[in-house]
């Protein structure tokens, strides 16, 4: 599969995994956009999407960096259009933006409730709409999106309902679009094995120790880049696991993925929703 020119739109891309997805893409070619809120540095969080884009282009790769809401309905097509005049199309469209509260019911406030919904579910929605028009034009388009497998078990909703309301909303959008569009353009899920070691999941756990026993973004990175390979008529209406993705692709070394590599992979702390 040839990159070379395509173009990548990713949603929360001026960090964490949305980031390292940006650079896979850039290192085999593909224009990448790095669209997220962070005009300015968090004083919790690193980067920008300036400072994002910044750093791709120092690699060789084509960034355009796009300050954007994903909660506004003008911002999303007005930055879709942008995308368009600068690169010609829309090829891959990853549904990464994503905000979190590990809270209980009692302990949720309605400001992050809804925070949740119209970030995760709304904008998934909203910006895959705004996309689609686009994607339908490209010889092999996707959309992924950062979610986990649908299931409805009650273990995944009782220490944080809101959340997992939030995600698996995310999740509902990649189920419905794949029958919506078969044969026209792939919408799948990824989600990790283990935690991943974000600044963002640092920040919402509230436990850096607990990132020694996860892995790096780029596991994901390498992940999305196996699924982007794949045509877009058998590849759709999946939810993926990075390392059974990975596997499926004669991937053998998962230490490289360790933050700390000394650790056994029974060590490891699985995401939430394994």
């Amino acid at each position: 599969m040839d990159f070379s020119n395509k173009t990548v739109f990713i949603t929360g891309a001026s960090r964490g995994i949305g980031f390292e997805i940006a650079k896979k893409m850039a290192s085999v070619g593909a224009n990448v956009v790095i669209a997220a809120k962070t005009a300015t540095p968090h004083p919790k969080l690193p980067g920008t999407v300036f400072s994002a884009a910044e750093e791709i282009e120092r690699l060789g790769g084509r960034a355009l960096p796009l300050v954007l809401d994903i909660r506004d309905e003008n911002h999303v097509f007005e930055a879709v259009e942008k995308v368009v005049e600068t690169f010609g199309g829309i090829d891959i469209l990853v549904n990464n933006a994503s905000a979190i509260s590990l809270t209980g019911t009692l302990w949720t406030d309605m400001k992050k409730y809804d925070l949740m919904h119209q970030v995760n579910a709304r904008g998934t929605f909203l910006t895959s709409k705004a996309c689609l028009p686009h994607l339908l034009k490209s010889k092999n388009p996707h959309v992924l999106t950062l979610s986990p497998p649908l299931n409805l078990e009650a273990r995944w909703f009782e220490n944080h309902v809101a959340y997992s309301m939030a995600k698996f909303g995310m999740s509902l959008c990649t189920l419905g679009m794949a029958a919506e569009f078969k044969n026209k353009v792939a919408f799948n899920s990824l989600w990790p094995k283990t935690i991943i070691a974000t600044a963002a999941i640092e920040f919402a756990v509230g436990n850096s120790d607990m990132l020694d026993r996860a892995r790096k973004p780029s596991i994901m990175a390498d992940a999305a880049y196996e699924i982007f390979k794949q045509d877009h008529v058998s590849t759709t209406g999946q939810f993926f696991i990075d390392e059974e993705v990975l596997r499926a692709a004669n991937y053998t070394d998962f230490d490289v993925y360790k933050v700390n590599p000394s650790l056994g992979d029974h060590e490891l702390i699985p995401d939430f929703f394994i």
